[in-house]
């Protein structure tokens, strides 16, 4: 799977994995693909570079990139206490009832809510890059689009490459306005924040709209046939990252939820706003039903939502409250069957495209001229 984008970056397949686990990201570029480490989870500097240090112990010497996840404008002078003040007690109360509803104890009295959203806040993205720029990273992705501009001068000043996420053509063309070398373009069946078209009809509309920009096909994507497809529709590689949340080397902390991810179908996903206020699509659980459901008070702006729900997320994941336990997934949960090592995956969606490109290579064969 080389294409010239995989080339340039200096890896065997054009395959590139997102994943918050260090052991993961690690595992894929070994295994010869490109792993990218999310950072958003990362709110102390010193967790980072810990995990970038095992990354490089461990990668082989192979290349790999930093997701983070930062606006393009910035906004001064705003902290978590502020942004903490500006939710509404009603949707405080909303919370607190719907944990109580389904028995979900309280975290040990002076015991830290173990996922925030501060990694939402550009503070925290520029100090993860302040760790990162240390280390020989390749890649910078961002989640929220375009970085800022002095963020994508000071990766190209290192010879880092940028993506940005993009949901449409529009949002594609103001990422190459913006500077950015690569655009992930992510369909509607992705985990996590995507937008309403589907990668069939997005990729190609991106291709065309970037041109000459390299492309990556990104949602529902987990396996080597859709690989090809990707790869037929003009992207120069493909996004992964539901597909590693299975593997032997993920890091879940929750046998209950890798069971759920196990049993689930691809119909067993939801767009919701529960999460983090805007649009993501996750395992669809009596939490996301209950923030769905019009009777209650609707979901706050980001990044309110995930400031509202940081510690009933905690909750609710350390005590593995089967109703409402749930993580972000795309539609391609319904392939995730059984835990495999990362290298195991990577082996099928390898065979996969040979078996898909030779499959077309014999279509193309007998309906050419004789």
């Amino acid at each position: 799977m080389q294409t010239e984008l995989s080339k340039q970056l200096g890896v065997e397949h054009a395959l590139f994995g997102f994943t918050p686990f260090p052991a993961v990201a690690a595992a894929i570029s070994r295994a010869g693909g490109f792993g990218v480490l999310g950072a958003v989870r990362y709110t102390a500097p010193d967790d980072l570079k810990r995990d970038l240090d095992w990354i490089e112990a461990h990668a082989e010497g192979r290349p790999y990139g930093l997701d983070v996840v930062m606006p393009a404008k910035k906004v001064e002078g705003v902290t978590e206490a502020d942004v903490e003040a500006m939710i509404p007690e009603g949707h405080r109360r909303f919370v607190e009832d719907t944990l109580a509803k389904y028995g979900v104890p309280e975290l040990a009295a002076g015991e830290a809510s173990g996922w925030r959203i501060t990694g939402w806040m550009e503070q925290v993205a520029r100090t993860q890059l302040d760790v990162a720029f240390d280390y020989p990273i390749r890649l910078l992705a961002n989640a929220l689009g375009s970085p800022p501009a002095d963020v994508i001068r000071r990766a190209h000043d290192r010879g880092v490459l940028v993506a940005a996420l993009a949901g449409s053509a529009r949002h594609a063309r103001k990422h190459k306005d913006a500077g950015i070398d690569i655009v992930v373009a992510q369909g509607y069946e992705a985990g996590g924040h995507t937008g309403e078209i589907a990668s069939m009809v997005l990729t190609p509309e991106v291709v065309e709209a970037v041109d000459p920009l390299p492309v990556l096909a990104a949602g529902g994507i987990g396996s080597g046939q859709q690989v090809a497809a990707a790869l037929a529709l003009g992207a120069q590689g493909v996004w992964t990252g539901s597909i590693w949340l299975t593997t032997t080397e993920a890091d879940l902390h929750s046998p209950a939820l890798t069971r759920k991810l196990l049993a689930a179908g691809s119909g067993d996903t939801v767009r919701s706003r529960a999460l983090t206020g805007k649009p993501a699509r996750q395992l669809r659980t009596e939490w996301t039903d209950a923030w769905d459901d019009p009777a209650g008070p609707g979901t706050l702006p980001m990044p309110l939502q995930g400031l509202l729900v940081a510690e009933a997320v905690s909750r609710i994941q350390k005590y593995e409250v089967d109703p409402l336990l749930g993580t972000p997934v795309g539609q391609i949960v319904g392939r995730m069957t059984s835990e495999r090592s990362v290298q195991a995956v990577f082996d099928d969606l390898t065979r996969g495209f040979e078996r898909a490109v030779d499959r077309i290579n014999r279509i193309a064969g007998r309906s050419g001229p004789s």
